[in-house]
């Protein structure tokens, strides 16, 4: 070959060893990778709270509407002692009963509690809600309560 061929190929393919990065240029893309990380991870996970937030909500307007058709069937809904279970296991003193009215077992609220489920309730005909992430009444944030008043 004659040497503008090998000017050519010299300058389409390099010799290894003329490119890649030096320790100075990866340590600034790590520092900016940590920066947006830093920016972005308290956005992300404000997000995952609320949206275990309205899990928590649409749960509970699913057994509400799981109550109700309990109760058209019987005339009353579930007691407090009954509770949430009875939407799938019928109770012994019930024969008007028509469930299951739940395709799945009673659901944990998303943070993995139980529902609590009051009837009579103090707010309307029954009070369903979760206590939100801390378990605890009250609280703000992800923290809140969940009702269904």
């Amino acid at each position: 070959m004659c040497s503008r061929h090998h000017r050519i190929l010299a300058q389409r393919f390099p010799r290894p060893g003329n490119g890649g990065f030096t320790l100075l240029e990866l340590l600034v893309v790590m520092v900016i990778l940590g920066l947006l990380a830093g920016y972005v991870a308290p956005r992300y996970f404000a997000q995952v709270g609320k949206s275990e937030t309205k899990a928590a909500q649409t749960q509970i307007v699913a057994l509400e509407q799981a109550l109700d058709q309990y109760r058209l069937d019987t005339g009353h809904y579930p007691s407090s002692e009954q509770g949430l279970a009875a939407l799938n296991a019928r109770p012994q003193d019930e024969p008007k009963w028509g469930g299951p009215y739940l395709r799945k077992e009673v659901p944990l609220d998303p943070w993995g509690n139980p529902y609590i489920y009051r009837q009579p309730g103090e707010y309307s005909d029954f009070d369903l809600f979760s206590y939100g992430k801390d378990g605890q009444p009250g609280g703000s944030g992800e923290n809140a309560d969940v009702t269904n008043w």
